[in-house]
């Protein structure tokens, strides 16, 4: 298979383009590099520096002709989305756009799109299907929720086959602090430099989190998949920000102080993702709890 895994320089990208490689995949990986390292990329993967937005992106596409094209790139700062929804809008929707354009044009076989739990906004319900209907909170949601639309429409129009992802708070090795879901992350740069670990809000919200090499296998099912449709990458399983304090603080020998903040504009309460569509449509299941997956994760941040 030949596969184009856009933000493949970044943290769940640079997963999923060396299990492909791994595989014996040709892999080309587009990553502007704004967060993602080159050196993440797997070096049996050939690397192109290019903007979702930029001109040459038809011509790439066109060139290397890809089966599979894994959309991951994106803008991922619910905050930032807040401070600049433009600047939001034009990665998240603008940037999709052009791409599905060039894969219509270069008769892709699969378009593989990493959306979000983020398009529910602040659900009543206690654990949430994909027929429940989405309320994004923040310009970051929408945007994800506007660009599903523009994929069923490009499907309708051009025949164009997908797969949306709609991920869990996916965590593991190279995530930045920076970006959706990364408390994992903030928590285990603040233990490396030292500080307390500090919440925001009273701890009390909840989130599926899922481990990034089982959002890897649910990439590569849903490549393999011959339907179109919808599914939720996540363990159906909620934990407490103040519950994943005390898991990280568990992998310290010296205590670690917790400290509470201001809860932050845009921040969802409580989400968990029921993933039996996945298991049952695309056969697949996340393998890691979430003990076993910070287990890693802090030996991989904290070495």
């Amino acid at each position: 298979m030949k596969a184009l895994v856009t933000g493949g320089a970044g943290f769940i990208g640079s997963h999923l383009a060396q299990a492909l490689a791994d595989a014996g995949h040709e892999v080309h990986v587009l990553d502007n590099l704004s967060s993602g390292k080159a050196e993440w990329v797997p070096g049996q993967a050939v690397l192109h520096v290019l903007e979702l937005n930029s001109p040459e992106l038809h011509e790439l596409v066109g060139r290397i002709r890809p089966e599979v094209v894994f959309h991951l790139a994106a803008q991922a700062d619910v905050q930032r989305s807040i401070a600049d929804p433009a600047f939001d809008a034009q990665v998240n929707i603008t940037g999709t756009v052009s791409l599905l354009d060039a894969c219509r044009k270069s008769a892709v076989r699969r378009f593989v799109f990493a959306s979000t739990s983020g398009v529910y906004g602040d659900s009543v319900h206690e654990k949430l299907s994909e027929d429940i209907p989405a309320a994004p909170i923040s310009y970051y949601g929408q945007s994800k929720l506007a660009a599903e639309g523009y994929i069923r429409i490009f499907h309708k129009l051009y025949g164009l086959p997908y797969t949306i992802l709609r991920y869990g708070n996916v965590y593991g090795p190279r995530q930045t602090p920076k970006g959706e879901g990364g408390v994992v992350a903030v928590f285990l740069q603040q233990l490396r430099r030292g500080q307390p670990i500090t919440i925001h809000g009273d701890g009390g919200q909840t989130r599926d989190f899922v481990y990034v090499r089982d959002v890897v296998e649910a990439n590569l099912a849903a490549a393999a998949s011959t339907g179109c449709g919808l599914y939720h990458v996540s363990t159906g399983r909620s934990t407490t920000i103040r519950q994943l304090a005390e898991l990280i603080r568990e992998t310290r020998s010296a205590p670690v102080p917790v400290l509470f903040g201001e809860a932050r504009p845009g921040d969802i309460r409580h989400s968990c993702l029921d993933n039996r569509r996945a298991q049952e449509e695309l056969a697949w299941s996340p393998r890691y709890r979430i003990a076993d997956g910070l287990r890693e994760t802090c030996a991989a941040f904290l070495a």
